[in-house]
């Protein structure tokens, strides 16, 4: 398989509609090209079911759908790009402290549960290979580490994972043969540098007859441990399950300089920065350009430490999340779905690969330059 140097760019489509720009040395030009010039080979998209209320307002965040989805696959595909599609089987964020059932589904059973994930999947790969649009790595869920589809599908329920992610994956192949192309599977956990947790999660869903491609694994500085940490968990499950490893989600911030002027939301509708000074004071780098520049060479150089180079590259999470007015994590009517309080408003800004003005950063350089 081949080094992937990738970037999730899902909401880039909503940036753009909200007034936001991308220059490299001064000039103007269009994401996806400015990234490919830097030496990225494939993008990240996730896919949500129906990021809409009842009543049809937007979610946000991108509003991930599948003509979004669409939309993205075309320009990468435009541009030469692998594409890993991310299907989180929710109809907004799913991650290791949520996973609600799309809406379209609640009060399924098990059985017709494990049915919907095929279908779905199957459905939405079959339209994507009529259109020409397959992706070339398909994640069966996103952030497994506590499952999928709750309450059926919670941690310790592992017969009922297996059942729901073997579901996903059967489409996935089907597709695969039909097309006459292979697309790899990635099972993805967050906590990258947690061993105890892959090695339990794996070993269940291995020990039920699970088939898969691809580890991949979250690693955020701020919530998951030092890099060491990473690379040893890494090592011990390329031995364990011999599988290729990417690192599915990475970021690391440039500044911790407020960006509300940007926003222009009160101060009661912005969460802020998910890096808390409490947690930046714990992690390895600092936050600066220089900083998020050498933490990215570092990862790339230390990805060589997997054994019978397993480590296969990583997707930098959202380096073009600038903040602009109208877009943010959630809408109210998405902290509805998700049972959150909110406010709502831009985490990620300071981890982008672009400043506040969408310029390229340093680190860029760092991807381009470093040949594995």
């Amino acid at each position: 398989m081949k080094y992937y140097k990738g970037m999730d760019v899902s909401t880039l489509l909503e940036v753009e509609r909200c007034g936001g720009k991308f220059f490299d040395q001064g000039k103007e030009r269009e994401l996806l090209s400015i990234l490919k010039d830097y030496d990225v080979n494939a993008i990240r998209i996730r896919l949500w079911n129906h990021p809409y209320s009842e009543d049809g307002d937007p979610y946000g965040a991108g509003t991930n759908d599948f003509e979004t989805a669409k939309k993205l696959l075309r320009r990468g595909k435009e541009l030469g790009f692998d594409i890993l599609l991310d299907y989180h089987y929710s109809d907004f964020w799913a991650d290791p402290g949520k996973q609600f059932v799309p809406k379209a589904w609640r009060g399924y059973s098990v059985e017709q549960l494990e049915q919907a994930v095929y279908d779905y999947t199957r459905l939405t790969l079959s339209e994507l290979l009529k259109e020409n649009l397959l992706p070339e790595m398909v994640q069966v869920g996103n952030e497994l580490s506590n499952g999928l589809l709750w309450p059926t599908g919670r941690v310790p329920e592992y017969d009922n994972i297996a059942r729901y992610v073997k579901a996903g994956v059967r489409a996935v192949r089907e597709v695969s043969r039909l097309s006459g192309r292979e697309i790899k599977v990635m099972l993805h956990l967050d906590n990258g540098g947690n061993n105890a947790l892959y090695r339990e999660w794996f070993d269940n869903f291995t020990s039920r007859g699970g088939d898969f491609d691809v580890i991949g694994l979250s690693y955020y500085p701020f919530w998951h441990g030092t890099m060491d940490m990473l690379i040893d968990n890494m090592k011990d499950i390329a031995k364990r399950y011999k599988k290729d490893l990417i690192v599915a989600e990475v970021s690391m911030g440039y500044t911790m300089e407020d960006y509300a002027s940007f926003e222009k939301l009160s101060k009661e509708e912005r969460k802020g920065m998910a890096t808390r000074q409490e947690l930046v004071d714990k992690i390895e780098y600092p936050m600066t350009k220089e900083g998020q520049s050498n933490f990215m060479r570092t990862l790339m150089e230390r990805l060589e430490e997997v054994p019978e180079k397993r480590g296969k590259g990583f997707f930098y999470w959202e380096p073009a999340w600038i903040p602009v007015p109208g877009s943010g994590w959630a809408t109210e009517s998405s902290l509805q779905y998700i049972e959150d309080k909110g406010p709502c408003g831009n985490e990620w800004a300071n981890q982008a690969l672009f400043d506040y003005q969408g310029n390229a950063l340093p680190a860029l350089e760092a991807v381009r330059d470093y040949k594995p």
